[in-house]
């Protein structure tokens, strides 16, 4: 009968060990996603809380946003976040806003028109301005970009601080490109830039 009862426990100690296997690898799959992640996250691409509604209607108070932080080409249009440049104290530490103008362009503004080089630029990129976004822009003198560095806007023209105020944004301090949307008002929303 110890025979017998020694061999029935055998038998079901094995479908214990075979309904295990799968759950451990299970797991051992979640960690090292997980580890990927987070080395991912720290040299390619990081999430990040839209703090302001300066890019609204593009970008909402509250929105996360993936960023690219390997990308090298910023081009005008291209979405940026930076850290706070030294002449914007007491603002949030990152910020995001759009890149207006490159290295070595002049750039000016009359009315709601923006001039580079001369030439008016067009902005595909910008959706309808209501609100507080429609109001007047802040007038930009006649300012040649330094070499290695960008004039950044929001699309909320009458409420961003931005290279009007406190000027252009050096290389050095952008962490990287917005690539999409992934959450707004509470819930998962997909938006690839």
């Amino acid at each position: 009968m110890s025979s017998t009862m020694s061999t029935m426990t055998q038998e079901t100690a094995k479908p214990r060990r075979s309904r295990l296997r799968p759950i451990m690898g299970w797991v051992v799959t979640i960690v090292v996603a997980l580890l990927i992640s987070t080395g991912t996250r720290a040299y390619a691409v990081q999430s990040y809380f839209v703090p302001t509604p300066s890019m609204t209607p593009t970008l909402q108070p509250g929105d996360r946003i993936l960023v690219d932080k390997l990308s090298s080409t910023v081009h005008r249009g291209d979405i940026v976040v930076f850290k706070n440049p030294p002449a914007d104290q007491g603002g949030p530490p990152t910020l995001v806003k759009r890149v207006i103008a490159l290295p070595g362009e002049r750039i000016t503004s009359k009315g709601a028109v923006i001039y580079i080089d001369g030439k008016p630029l067009a902005e595909p990129w910008l959706p309808a301005l209501t609100g507080d976004c429609a109001e007047p822009s802040e007038h930009i003198p006649p300012t040649t970009v330094a070499p290695g560095h960008y004039f950044v806007m929001g699309d909320c023209r009458g409420d961003s601080d931005d290279s009007r105020y406190w000027g252009t944004v050096p290389v050095g301090n952008i962490v990287g490109k917005v690539d999409v949307i992934m959450w707004r008002h509470g819930r998962p929303y997909f938006h690839w830039f």
